[in-house]
Protein backbone atom coordinates (compact mmCIF):
# COMPACT_ATOMS: atom_id res chain seq x y z
CA UNK A 1 0.00 0.00 0.00
CA UNK A 2 2.83 2.57 1.02
CA UNK A 3 4.04 1.89 -2.87
CA UNK A 4 0.83 2.97 -4.39
CA UNK A 5 0.95 5.63 -2.30
CA UNK A 6 3.84 7.36 -2.72
CA UNK A 7 3.65 6.67 -6.82
CA UNK A 8 0.53 8.35 -6.83
CA UNK A 9 1.56 11.59 -4.79
CA UNK A 10 3.73 13.13 -7.65
CA UNK A 11 0.75 12.95 -9.87
CA UNK A 12 -1.31 14.21 -7.37
CA UNK A 13 0.81 17.37 -6.76
CA UNK A 14 1.43 17.77 -10.20
CA UNK A 15 -2.55 17.96 -11.10
CA UNK A 16 -2.94 20.31 -8.27
CA UNK A 17 -0.29 22.37 -9.27
CA UNK A 18 -1.88 22.82 -12.77
CA UNK A 19 -4.93 23.42 -11.14
CA UNK A 20 -4.22 26.52 -8.96
CA UNK A 21 -2.76 28.10 -12.15
CA UNK A 22 -5.44 27.63 -14.29
CA UNK A 23 -7.45 29.51 -11.31
CA UNK A 24 -4.81 32.16 -10.73
CA UNK A 25 -5.30 33.26 -14.30
CA UNK A 26 -9.02 33.24 -14.37
CA UNK A 27 -8.83 35.72 -11.63
CA UNK A 28 -6.44 38.09 -12.91
CA UNK A 29 -7.95 38.26 -16.46
CA UNK A 30 -11.01 39.94 -15.80
CA UNK A 31 -8.52 42.90 -13.61
CA UNK A 32 -6.15 42.93 -16.66
CA UNK A 33 -8.98 43.20 -19.62
CA UNK A 34 -11.27 46.06 -17.30
CA UNK A 35 -11.41 49.06 -18.39
CA UNK A 36 -12.62 52.55 -15.64
CA UNK A 37 -16.21 52.68 -16.71
CA UNK A 38 -17.13 56.33 -18.55
CA UNK A 39 -20.62 57.70 -17.81
CA UNK A 40 -22.40 58.55 -20.92
CA UNK A 41 -25.99 59.97 -21.93
CA UNK A 42 -27.51 60.24 -25.19
CA UNK A 43 -30.95 61.44 -26.68
CA UNK A 44 -32.53 60.74 -30.16
CA UNK A 45 -35.10 62.08 -32.47
CA UNK A 46 -35.84 63.00 -35.90
CA UNK A 47 -32.89 61.32 -36.97
CA UNK A 48 -30.08 63.07 -34.87
CA UNK A 49 -28.27 61.24 -31.54
CA UNK A 50 -26.38 63.47 -29.58
CA UNK A 51 -23.97 61.66 -27.28
CA UNK A 52 -22.31 63.29 -24.14
CA UNK A 53 -19.47 62.31 -21.87
CA UNK A 54 -18.67 64.53 -18.71
CA UNK A 55 -15.08 64.42 -18.36
CA UNK A 56 -14.76 64.83 -14.36
CA UNK A 57 -11.14 62.85 -13.32
CA UNK A 58 -8.25 63.82 -14.34
CA UNK A 59 -6.87 61.53 -15.83
CA UNK A 60 -9.37 61.72 -18.60
CA UNK A 61 -7.51 64.96 -19.81
CA UNK A 62 -4.18 63.62 -20.26
CA UNK A 63 -4.32 62.53 -23.72
CA UNK A 64 -5.41 66.02 -25.06
CA UNK A 65 -3.82 67.73 -22.11
CA UNK A 66 -0.66 66.42 -21.09
CA UNK A 67 0.69 69.53 -19.35
CA UNK A 68 -1.93 71.34 -17.78
CA UNK A 69 -5.79 70.49 -17.94
CA UNK A 70 -9.31 72.85 -17.72
CA UNK A 71 -10.06 71.22 -14.50
CA UNK A 72 -7.19 71.76 -12.90
CA UNK A 73 -8.67 75.75 -12.93
CA UNK A 74 -12.04 74.59 -12.27
CA UNK A 75 -12.83 74.13 -15.85
CA UNK A 76 -15.12 71.23 -17.15
CA UNK A 77 -15.26 69.39 -20.38
CA UNK A 78 -18.21 67.38 -21.80
CA UNK A 79 -17.37 65.05 -25.08
CA UNK A 80 -20.32 66.07 -27.32
CA UNK A 81 -20.71 63.56 -30.25
CA UNK A 82 -23.77 64.69 -32.81
CA UNK A 83 -24.80 61.63 -35.21
CA UNK A 84 -26.91 62.57 -38.28
CA UNK A 85 -28.70 59.77 -39.90
CA UNK A 86 -30.81 61.83 -42.40
CA UNK A 87 -30.21 62.35 -46.23
CA UNK A 88 -29.57 66.07 -45.59
CA UNK A 89 -26.92 68.03 -43.15
CA UNK A 90 -28.04 69.60 -39.95
CA UNK A 91 -26.45 72.70 -38.61
CA UNK A 92 -25.92 73.27 -35.22
CA UNK A 93 -25.60 76.73 -33.25
CA UNK A 94 -22.92 75.70 -30.63
CA UNK A 95 -23.22 79.35 -29.63
CA UNK A 96 -26.68 78.45 -27.88
CA UNK A 97 -25.89 75.84 -26.05
CA UNK A 98 -26.06 75.83 -22.44
CA UNK A 99 -25.15 73.68 -19.32
CA UNK A 100 -28.56 74.42 -16.88
CA UNK A 101 -26.79 73.55 -13.38
CA UNK A 102 -29.60 73.19 -10.38
CA UNK A 103 -27.84 74.28 -7.40
CA UNK A 104 -30.62 74.10 -5.31
CA UNK A 105 -34.73 74.28 -5.37
CA UNK A 106 -34.75 77.58 -5.93
CA UNK A 107 -31.51 78.62 -7.65
CA UNK A 108 -31.29 77.10 -11.53
CA UNK A 109 -27.88 78.80 -13.48
CA UNK A 110 -27.29 78.18 -17.43
CA UNK A 111 -24.06 78.14 -18.38
CA UNK A 112 -22.18 79.65 -21.87
CA UNK A 113 -19.57 77.14 -23.17
CA UNK A 114 -16.05 79.25 -22.85
CA UNK A 115 -14.43 79.23 -25.94
CA UNK A 116 -10.64 77.96 -26.19
CA UNK A 117 -9.46 81.98 -25.33
CA UNK A 118 -12.52 82.21 -22.40
CA UNK A 119 -10.77 78.56 -20.93
CA UNK A 120 -7.16 79.84 -21.17
CA UNK A 121 -7.90 82.79 -19.52
CA UNK A 122 -9.76 81.24 -16.91
CA UNK A 123 -7.50 78.79 -15.86
CA UNK A 124 -3.99 80.34 -16.36
CA UNK A 125 -5.00 84.20 -15.66
CA UNK A 126 -7.54 83.88 -12.83
CA UNK A 127 -7.31 83.08 -9.22
CA UNK A 128 -8.38 80.01 -7.81
CA UNK A 129 -12.20 80.17 -7.09
CA UNK A 130 -11.62 77.82 -4.73
CA UNK A 131 -12.09 78.83 -0.82
CA UNK A 132 -12.74 76.56 1.99
CA UNK A 133 -13.72 79.48 3.73
CA UNK A 134 -16.32 80.96 1.66
CA UNK A 135 -19.35 79.42 0.08
CA UNK A 136 -20.45 81.32 -2.75
CA UNK A 137 -22.16 80.82 -6.12
CA UNK A 138 -20.34 78.02 -8.25
CA UNK A 139 -21.31 79.54 -11.72
CA UNK A 140 -19.39 82.63 -12.55
CA UNK A 141 -20.06 85.96 -14.45
CA UNK A 142 -18.65 85.67 -17.99
CA UNK A 143 -15.68 85.72 -18.51
CA UNK A 144 -14.10 89.66 -18.61
CA UNK A 145 -11.61 89.40 -21.43
CA UNK A 146 -7.17 90.09 -19.96
CA UNK A 147 -5.33 92.58 -21.19
CA UNK A 148 -3.21 90.43 -23.95
CA UNK A 149 0.55 91.82 -22.50
CA UNK A 150 -0.44 88.58 -20.17
CA UNK A 151 -0.86 85.89 -22.35
CA UNK A 152 2.74 84.33 -23.09
CA UNK A 153 3.91 81.57 -25.02
CA UNK A 154 2.14 79.20 -22.09
CA UNK A 155 -0.97 80.85 -22.96
CA UNK A 156 -1.05 80.14 -26.22
CA UNK A 157 0.13 76.87 -26.19
CA UNK A 158 -2.67 75.69 -23.48
CA UNK A 159 -5.67 77.87 -26.04
CA UNK A 160 -3.98 75.63 -29.16
CA UNK A 161 -4.78 72.71 -27.17
CA UNK A 162 -8.54 73.37 -26.36
CA UNK A 163 -9.02 74.59 -29.79
CA UNK A 164 -7.42 71.65 -30.99
CA UNK A 165 -10.06 69.42 -28.75
CA UNK A 166 -12.89 71.62 -29.03
CA UNK A 167 -16.31 70.84 -31.72
CA UNK A 168 -14.42 70.79 -35.15
CA UNK A 169 -18.07 72.22 -36.83
CA UNK A 170 -21.19 72.98 -36.76
CA UNK A 171 -22.46 71.38 -39.20
CA UNK A 172 -23.18 67.61 -39.21
CA UNK A 173 -23.21 66.02 -42.74
CA UNK A 174 -25.47 63.83 -43.90
CA UNK A 175 -25.08 60.21 -42.29
CA UNK A 176 -22.17 61.96 -40.71
CA UNK A 177 -20.86 62.42 -37.37
CA UNK A 178 -18.80 65.29 -35.59
CA UNK A 179 -17.23 64.55 -32.27
CA UNK A 180 -15.52 67.56 -29.75
CA UNK A 181 -15.33 68.71 -26.34
CA UNK A 182 -17.58 72.00 -25.23
CA UNK A 183 -15.83 73.61 -22.11
CA UNK A 184 -17.73 75.15 -18.90
CA UNK A 185 -17.00 76.76 -15.85
CA UNK A 186 -18.14 75.29 -12.53
CA UNK A 187 -15.24 75.99 -10.59
CA UNK A 188 -14.34 72.21 -9.89
CA UNK A 189 -17.47 71.59 -8.60
CA UNK A 190 -18.08 68.36 -10.67
CA UNK A 191 -21.06 67.24 -8.41
CA UNK A 192 -23.05 69.82 -10.07
CA UNK A 193 -23.38 67.48 -12.84
CA UNK A 194 -25.67 65.09 -11.08
CA UNK A 195 -28.12 67.58 -11.25
CA UNK A 196 -27.14 69.30 -14.31
CA UNK A 197 -28.74 68.83 -18.43
CA UNK A 198 -27.05 70.01 -21.13
CA UNK A 199 -29.48 71.81 -23.44
CA UNK A 200 -28.78 72.02 -27.34
CA UNK A 201 -31.60 74.46 -28.84
CA UNK A 202 -31.47 75.77 -32.80
CA UNK A 203 -31.04 72.69 -34.72
CA UNK A 204 -31.91 73.13 -38.66
CA UNK A 205 -31.73 71.31 -41.95
CA UNK A 206 -28.75 72.26 -44.07
CA UNK A 207 -31.08 73.16 -47.41
CA UNK A 208 -35.01 73.49 -46.30
CA UNK A 209 -33.64 75.35 -42.86
CA UNK A 210 -36.55 73.02 -41.04
CA UNK A 211 -35.68 73.39 -37.61
CA UNK A 212 -35.47 70.15 -35.26
CA UNK A 213 -36.80 69.73 -31.63
CA UNK A 214 -34.09 70.73 -29.33
CA UNK A 215 -32.80 68.34 -26.90
CA UNK A 216 -32.28 68.21 -23.37
CA UNK A 217 -30.46 65.95 -22.05
CA UNK A 218 -29.83 64.93 -18.39
CA UNK A 219 -26.41 64.42 -17.06
CA UNK A 220 -27.23 62.69 -14.08
CA UNK A 221 -29.81 60.03 -13.20
CA UNK A 222 -32.34 61.49 -14.70
CA UNK A 223 -34.09 60.70 -17.89
CA UNK A 224 -33.07 63.12 -21.24
CA UNK A 225 -35.74 65.48 -22.65
CA UNK A 226 -36.93 66.57 -25.90
CA UNK A 227 -40.06 68.30 -27.33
Amino acid sequence: MQTVYYSLMPRLAALLLVAGVAFAGQSQNPQSNSKPARATFQDSHEGMTIEVEPWTAPSRYKEKFPKKSPLSGGVVALQVSFRNENEKGIKVDLQRIRLIVQIDEDNRQELEPLSPDDVADTVLLKPSAKDPSQRRSPLPIPTISKPKSTRDSKWTDFRDACQNAAMPSSVVGAHGAVEGLLYFDIRGEVELLQSSRLYVPNLTMMDSHEPISFFEISLGHGESGSN
